[in-house]
């Protein structure tokens, strides 16, 4: 049974809880339209105003706290954010319809911003004395007394504490009674200020939004505070709390009550020792292992929308499979603009990461999009920061390096072969991960199949699997023009399986088999020549059209990660969570069978059972057998 007070009332709205927000605005555009007075509603308008600012700040906060790439040393907990932390603080501003619904009861009571000057100097000073001499020490006592009593920890406070790793939008998580009782917490000072005549717009302002500022501050789980300020000013560690500071409270919960000011922890002696010791290491960076991750996955920015989809810029839209949303128009030029930021720095950064059987994994990001490919005098640039990023992972210790999509590019790189043969002497593994591609594709084929039409037919991938498939003794229909590369794939192939490669150079070839296998884009002309219950196996980027109701089309290659993945809060594109694509697992497979070799180039064809066996040793498995 749910214990009294701990369900928000709008648990079940979803996200029509936002519709509370309508009187409010209702209020305001009424008023405006026929001429009342602002003091009819000036009011609702600040607190929309308000709300709207308390959400970026939160935002503001988490996009932070999640940009590796600029503060991973600083990091408190070096966990990541899962999943299930995700999920569980998803509806973290519950609390600001809270409080706006508190504000517009409080209004009709008291005075409020219609009524009150724009700036008054003693009102400030009393909401600060106000906060000082009651907020805190009524937060200390309540947080140390109710909050961590028994049966008050077990059926409403534990959810805050449940959270693994403190983030901004941890500072919202909390039950319906414990923010009530913080709403009082934070109403004193501004009611108090109000009623003794001292209140103003900008107090109230100022104080809701320092509140949450120093709140996103204690959860942000990045030290941002420099030790130096409190070894110039000592005294000044008392008025002002840490990251590190309040993280030791959610990992040794008998200390580190306060609010904001540590004051009241030495006072009543519940000061944690560790805090000022712990603060000095991680700001300093001494004794901290600044661990190297043992596998990397060099990844790139697809387009603008897609470069959203990144944990520091919406941790919950990153944690579902990308796709494009209203809300991504308006941010647009300014996503652009950033990237182009980036672009000019040109240096990788860090995207996000997860551990898996006790090994850090970490993705990286080439500041470069999509179409730079594919132009010929972006190339060698191209090159440069991808040679970089494996240089750079040679010099940490990394031990396999896998590029993704686009870094592979044949016609790039050679498939990473470039890298290799300039540095003979390389520590880090480069790989392709193609291998495996190839094995799930394969895989992933009717186990009778006899016919295959294969596009893209003399592409790395397709090479290989059309040399798999014949020595399988399954008549591989070849779509290319050029009978020279044709010939040269078909002379790999064993003496007595050659004839099961076939050259065509039309797609009226394949109107009679149900078995496609894309590697090159095709129209919805051409799958037109596909015969009814054709099956649309794939691995050409972007994916081709859904456009045939009475066929079926395959995802990208991909494998499920093991369960025994930790930390993993992002899904890599347009995958499903805990889902990555096929080259991202071949490089995993690498690394965890401390394979020594190279994976570029040519694809070994004799490997792709071998590899293969090895993902589903290791707990990867097919999306299409795990869904």
């Amino acid at each position: 049974m749910v214990a009294p007070l701990s369900a928000w009332p709008w648990e079940n709205l979803g996200c029509f809880k936002y519709l509370l927000y309508g009187p409010f605005l209702a209020k305001v555009l009424y008023s405006r339209f026929h001429d009342q007075e602002a003091s009819e509603y000036s009011w609702c308008l600040h607190i929309l105003v308000i709300c709207a600012l308390r959400g970026l700040i939160h935002q503001i906060w988490s996009s932070y706290s999640n940009m590796l790439f600029l503060k991973r040393n600083f990091r408190i907990i070096e966990h990541g954010v899962d999943f299930k932390q995700i999920d569980k603080e998803w509806d973290w501003d519950n609390f600001i319809i809270l409080q706006a619904l508190i504000a517009s009861m409080a209004s009709y009571m008291f005075p409020f911003p219609a009524n009150l000057p724009f700036w008054n100097t003693k009102g400030f000073i009393a909401v600060l004395t106000l906060h000082m001499a009651v907020s805190e020490p009524l937060y200390y006592l309540m947080h140390r007394y109710v909050l961590h009593g028994n049966s008050f920890f077990t059926h409403h406070h534990s959810l805050h504490h449940s959270s693994p790793v403190p983030q901004p939008f941890t500072a919202g998580l909390a039950t319906f009674s414990e923010h009530l009782m913080l709403a009082v917490i934070i109403g004193i000072p501004i009611l108090g200020a109000s009623l003794m005549g001292y209140g103003s717009i900008i107090t109230i302002y100022s104080y809701v939004l320092i509140f949450d500022f120093l709140r996103c501050l204690g959860h942000c789980n990045v030290e941002v505070v420099p030790y130096q300020i409190f070894k110039t000013i000592p005294f000044l560690r008392y008025l002002l709390y840490t990251p590190t500071y309040h993280s030791l409270h959610h990992t040794e919960m008998g200390t580190n009550f306060c609010l904001f000011m540590p004051l009241f922890d030495a006072i009543w002696k519940t000061l944690n020792g560790k805090s000022w010791e712990l603060h000095k290491k991680i700001r300093s960076n001494l004794g901290k292992s600044g661990r190297v991750p043992d596998f990397v996955f060099l990844a790139h920015v697809v387009d603008v929308s897609a470069a959203l989809h990144a944990p520091f810029v919406f941790r919950s839209f990153a944690a579902l499979p990308f796709s494009p949303r209203f809300f991504i128009i308006p941010l647009w030029p300014l996503t652009l603009l950033a990237l182009l930021m980036m672009w000019a720095w040109s240096k990788t950064f860090v995207y996000s990461f997860y551990k898996l059987t006790g090994r850090l994994h970490q993705t990286w990001v080439v500041p470069r999009f999509g179409f730079q490919y594919f132009l010929p005098f972006a190339r060698e640039g191209i090159n440069k920061h991808i040679e970089q990023a494996i240089l750079r992972a040679d010099k940490l210790g990394i031990k396999v390096i896998s590029l993704a999509a686009l870094n592979k590019n044949e016609a790039l790189n050679g498939g990473g072969t470039l890298f290799v043969d300039k540095h003979p002497n390389l520590n880090v593994r480069v790989v392709h991960g193609n291998t495996l591609t190839a094995a799930v594709i394969l895989n992933d084929l009717p186990k009778n199949v006899e016919e295959v039409f294969l596009t893209g037919a003399t592409s790395k991938l397709g090479r290989a699997i059309a040399l798999y498939l014949c020595r399988k003794r399954v008549r591989v229909l070849m779509l290319t023009l050029s009978a020279e590369r044709f010939q040269k794939i078909q002379k790999e192939a064993p003496v007595d399986c050659q004839n099961y490669l076939v050259q065509v150079t039309k797609y009226q070839a394949a109107q009679n088999c149900k078995t496609w296998i894309v590697g090159k884009w095709i129209t919805p002309r051409e799958q037109s020549w596909a015969p009814p219950g054709t099956h649309f196996h794939q691995f050409v980027v972007p994916p081709i059209f859904s456009f045939r109701r009475d066929c079926t089309y395959g995802d990208l290659a991909a494998m499920r990660l093991p369960d025994d993945v930790q930390g993993l809060g992002c899904c890599e594109y347009t995958m499903a969570r805990g889902v990555v694509h096929a080259c991202h697992a071949g490089g995993v497979v690498h690394l965890l069978e401390g394979w020594t070799h190279h994976e570029v180039g040519a694809i070994d064809v004799d490997r792709i059972d071998l590899v293969w066996n090895a993902a589903l040793k290791h707990g990867l498995r097919p999306v299409s057998s795990s869904c």
